[in-house]
């Protein structure tokens, strides 16, 4: 069964890699649409089979398109290539977004975006008032300084302070108008960032074209960019990270880490991780210089909430993402975690911290055999860690799947100037 599997994953491998560049494009452009219009008819989010109809269309042209130019010896494919890609973003991202930016602003009770951003630009007002963010908190069974008029788990600010950055334009105008909608910031720093951090790889053309596509064309990214997608900025400073890792600029790596991390949770793996990996000019290790610009940026942001609320600053940003504020969240999809805890509560507290001690042995003993690590390594090994987790999890969201996507990816870019196939994560 096993050699069956892997043949057929080599053919498969083998059959995508002598497809051309605007073929491959065609190809995943086409499952996009599929994609969009099945989201379009079958999900109960306002936000999101909206975007599903909007964005069927473009993506189904550009499919026809890439195909079709495929198939002739185009001159300046890259140009192309390029050209098609600015065009799907338009269609997938800043179309849908400005519409839905636009549509929520007239009717803000219709769903037009994801939670997320009325609790981050609720948040930003409270900062900006000189108030505590992290208002609620799980106690004795309930949920104290529950926001009124909203769900309880929109009373939760889970993450760290410098989230409320996002919706700072919005708490200034004193409104949520179309152009102070939190998305449109995210969405603009993502795109900033990430090109950046593209300029900085050192890659092929070809190789920088698939990152950008994952992270800001295909669903992958258009759709929590056009959503309400909070993890969209943190995916684009922790490229930066890689990309400064890569090219030995440690304080790049530390800054962009460090502020990654001082927004959510899910950029503390990979700020550990470089750790492991960082190295100066003159390939020595440099993780004091990275470990020190993180540890600043993080201490200098939260330190003052830490100190003003720690409950309620635990309960936020540790406890109701994790699960354990006994609060539903509408994060918590049918997975095997989620699953698990339903059926036997106890479990929620279980899980997690059992696959942390456990994976945590083997990526140990992994990480002993094959020192030092490479940036490759590393960034497989953080995208199994994270599929493992969200899998376990008592309370996450199927759209954390990004994260191991994308690692997985740059893991694939990050192999060495050789070309050595990347092994495969074996313990």
């Amino acid at each position: 069964m096993m050699t069956q599997l892997a043949a057929s994953r080599t053919r498969s491998v083998n059959w995508w890699g002598r497809l051309n560049g605007l073929t491959s494009d065609g190809a995943l452009y086409g499952v996009s649409a599929v994609f969009a219009l099945l989201l379009g008819f079958t999900s109960g989010q306002v936000a999101q089979w909206h975007w599903g109809f909007l964005t069927a269309a473009p993506y189904g042209v550009a499919a026809v398109a890439g195909v079709w130019l495929g198939r002739y010896r185009v001159r300046r494919a890259t140009l192309v290539r390029l050209s098609l890609l600015a065009l799907v973003i338009m269609g997938s991202v800043v179309i849908p977004l400005a519409l839905e930016a636009r549509w929520r602003h007239q009717d803000p009770n219709q769903g037009y975006a994801q939670p997320e951003i009325s609790v981050i630009e609720r948040s930003a007002t409270y900062v900006s008032q000189g108030k505590d963010p992290y208002r609620s908190y799980y106690t004795d069974g309930r949920v104290v300084d529950e926001l009124r008029g909203v769900p309880a788990y929109e009373s939760f600010f889970p993450y760290f302070p410098l989230m409320s950055v996002f919706g700072l334009p919005s708490a200034e105008t004193h409104a949520s108008s179309g152009l102070t909608d939190a998305r449109i910031v995210m969405s603009l720093m993502t795109v900033l960032v990430s090109l950046a951090a593209l300029v900085m790889l050192r890659a092929s053309h070809e190789k920088k074209i698939r990152i950008a596509q994952v992270l800001l064309a295909l669903p992958t990214g258009a759709l929590f960019l056009s959503t309400g997608g909070d993890d969209m900025p943190i995916l684009a400073l922790l490229l930066l990270g890689v990309a400064a890792l890569q090219r030995r600029a440690a304080t790049t790596a530390g800054v962009s880490l460090g502020l990654a991390a001082a927004m959510k949770l899910t950029a503390w793996p990979m700020a550990f991780g470089a750790l492991l990996v960082a190295r100066d000019k003159k390939d020595r290790p440099a993780w004091r210089r990275v470990a020190l610009w993180i540890t600043c940026i993080v201490v200098v942001t939260v330190t003052p909430f830490v100190l003003k609320a720690p409950w309620a600053f635990f309960s936020n940003v540790f406890a109701f993402p994790l699960g354990l504020a006994h609060v539903a969240s509408p994060a918590a999809s049918a997975l095997p975690g989620h699953i698990l805890t339903t059926w036997w509560p106890p479990l929620g507290h279980v899980l997690a911290p059992l696959a942390l001690l456990v994976g945590g042995y083997y990526v140990a003993k992994y990480a002993k055999r094959h020192w030092p690590l490479t940036l490759s390594r590393l960034l497989a090994i953080l995208s199994l860690v994270f599929l493992v987790l969200m899998c376990v999890a008592s309370a996450t969201r199927i759209g954390y799947v990004i994260y191991p996507i994308n690692f997985a990816l740059w893991s694939w870019v990050c192999r060495d100037e050789q070309g050595a196939e990347l092994e495969a994560v074996t313990i």
